[in-house]
């Protein structure tokens, strides 16, 4: 079995197991920044749709539809039209200026590189990967002898080391060059994420430096792309196929250079020559993957000539360029590729039939539609207001004391046992009666601290813990504070203290640190009851720079003496299925799921979402003077 197999095996019995302690075998270094918003350089010009031939009621429907669905989760999108912004939408919580993960979207930006680093004349697409890698290996030699550059950008290598070597130890390109290939070379497409990492490691060979850094003077500062961070293995290489944070418009601009032949503003930054062959068909794809074929780190699109730089999750950038328009997206989708709901969206909108003209006459109604829709979904988000369900209860809570998890003692009203009675008189007023509810719980959650009894769950999603190497250490308190009218969810968590204020009716901003690693986090919450009638609190907790949520339905019983928490988080259980099925091998996968489905009468991909997607973990209100105690 290989070394990489054990890995992910280890990986898999410990999350399952809960069992976070010394869980990872990749060096782990802090290495994010914070996100620090500045002024933007080289903004794209705002014209009217109309301006540039496009309808502005077409492109509000768009937006309509595209945040309407629930399967895309959309973040940002933003429309160009000869080199303007014809429409921009920004879905709350997620602001306009944030960078966003990108994921696989910046393989492209890879294959820039690689086209600026021939055109330097320091590499060729015929270049074997085992010479300019300086491979020693006798093993290499035999099974990658004929592996060549064009295979790694056309993801032809066939080379069995894939995704799993971001979990499998920190020699990432050591472990690459030692792996077998499936037939050959050149013949078959086979998504892998490490082709381009590899040629990440090509870049830093040739050159001395970081990718990241050979781009700076290259493509980010002629860009003006300043708001711009991309992730390193331990090795110090620029992961190449994920790990890149970009602002939706900055992303833009990557697609518009590629629409405009490589030539910024009068500079040609990329030959004209390479993005001619980078955007042409070099090899067939799956069809579940994307049905029009696949270039040089790019997917082909479906109106003659489009083509995608695609990352997971809703991570697109679409060019058009036989119409010159260019469509920009981030999302929190549980689809990994171009078969999904928000491209298919994209292509009801502006494939098929759809010829936009040169100029059209203004249309000030419908204008005012787009921007009605575009601050609307700035302003509310895709779900508005939460409303709060239900008027049944089952009595109040006895006044507990209780103190903060930091061991200081928080003020809160004494509520009598039987105050929440008043839940079930009817009021005139709807609105004020869940407003008088809702504070009432506040109060009464005011300085409540749950010790749980089940602390392998952390509050950053699985998703997030693997990509960046950042694994938690799991929760084990969570407690409630209402002060100075705003309302507070604390966990410790590895001993840290994380603190989100909660928003109603729009998310309030937080900035917690994972291992030394800020995150901005939106948190929007909702007060309710279950079918049951227990007090509920629900949140939503959006990782503003990431394509990830995780959420929580807190069920208080027993007079708020006890505390039940379901998680869950997006994207879920079709993630973890369809990521279990690219990371585990034919054999492993088979066999283990075979056996595990045998002895349990479950498969691993329901046992791992069970323990890590949406688990379900239990706690005590711990009063004072234990608490004193402990602290």
């Amino acid at each position: 079995m290989l070394k990489e197999q054990l890995a992910v095996m280890d990986l898999l019995k410990n999350l399952i197991r809960g069992n976070m302690e010394n869980i990872s075998k990749v060096t782990y270094t802090p290495q994010k920044p914070a996100f620090k918003e500045e002024a933007f350089s080289q903004p794209f010009p705002r014209m009217t749709p109309e301006s540039q031939g496009v309808p502005s009621r077409r492109l509000a429907a768009f937006f309509e539809e595209l945040a309407g669905d629930n399967r895309t989760d959309l973040h940002h999108v933003m429309v160009l039209r000869h080199g303007n912004v014809i429409g921009e939408a920004d879905v709350a919580p997620y602001g306009r200026d944030m960078w966003h993960a990108s994921y696989s979207m910046c393989k492209t930006i890879t294959g820039m590189a690689i086209g600026m680093l021939i055109e330097e004349g320091k590499l060729s697409l015929d270049d074997k990967v085992l010479h300019l890698l300086d491979s020693k290996s006798l093993l290499a030699g035999i099974r990658q002898k004929n592996l060549k550059v064009e295979h790694l950008l056309t993801m032809t290598s066939g080379v069995t080391f894939n995704e799993t070597g971001i979990v499998s130890g920190d020699d990432w390109t050591a472990s690459y060059l030692q792996a077998g290939v499936k037939g050959t070379p050149g013949t078959k497409f086979e998504y892998n994420s490490m082709n381009t990492y590899i040629l990440s490691a090509i870049v830093t060979k040739l050159t001395g430096e970081s990718m990241m850094d050979y781009l700076r003077p290259r493509l980010w500062e002629p860009m003006g792309i300043t708001q711009v961070f991309w992730e390193a293995c331990p090795k110090g290489i620029t992961k190449g196929g994920w790990g890149l944070f970009i602002g939706t418009e900055d992303a833009a601009k990557l697609g518009q250079l590629y629409l405009q032949k490589g030539n910024w503003k009068g500079r040609q930054l990329i030959p004209e020559s390479w993005v001619e062959t980078a955007t042409s068909k070099h090899i067939d794809t799956p069809e579940s993957m994307g049905p029009y074929g696949y270039g040089y780190q790019v997917w082909m699109g479906g109106r003659p000539g489009s083509y995608t730089f695609n990352g997971m999750l809703g991570q697109n950038i679409v060019v058009y360029p036989d119409i010159d328009m260019v469509v920009a997206s981030n999302a929190g989708s549980d689809e990994l590729f171009q078969s999904c709901v928000l491209l298919n969206i994209v292509k009801k909108y502006f494939e098929d039939d759809f010829q936009p003209g040169e100029e059209l006459p203004e249309d000030p109604a419908g204008l005012r539609k787009l921007r009605d829709v575009e601050a609307s979904l700035r302003r509310d988000g895709r779900r508005g207001v939460p409303e709060l369900a239900g008027t049944g209860g089952r009595g109040g809570w006895k006044a507990v004391s209780c103190v903060s998890g930091s061991g200081v003692r928080r003020s809160g009203r004494t509520i009598r046992k039987g105050s929440l009675n008043a839940w079930n008189r009817p009021r005139k007023n709807s609105r004020e009666n869940h407003f008088l509810e809702e504070e009432k719980l506040k109060r009464l959650l005011n300085g409540r601290v749950y010790r749980l009894e089940q602390t392998h769950v952390g509050l950053s999603p699985l998703v997030l813990q693997v990509f960046h190497n950042n694994y938690t250490e799991g929760i084990h308190s969570v407690g409630f504070h209402y002060e100075n009218k705003k309302f507070y969810v604390s966990m410790e968590e590895g001993g840290m203290l994380h603190r989100l204020e909660i928003g109603f009716g729009r998310a309030a901003e937080t900035e917690v640190f994972f291992h030394g690693e800020p995150y901005l986090l939106g948190t929007e919450g909702e007060f309710t009851k279950d079918e049951d009638g227990y007090p509920v609190l629900k949140l939503d907790i959006a990782f503003l720079e990431e394509a990830v949520r995780r959420k929580m339905k807190c069920i208080f019983r027993d007079h708020g003496e006890r505390i039940e928490i379901h998680w869950d988080e997006t994207p879920g259980g079709r993630m973890i299925k369809e990521g279990l099925g690219s990371l585990l091998s034919d054999s492993l996968k088979n066999g283990l799921m075979e056996a595990i489905r045998d002895k349990l009468g479950v498969d691993l991909a329901a046992i791992l979402a069970d323990r890590t997607i949406h688990p379900i973990v239990t706690g005590s209100c711990v009063p004072e003077k234990e608490e004193s105690e402990e602290a």
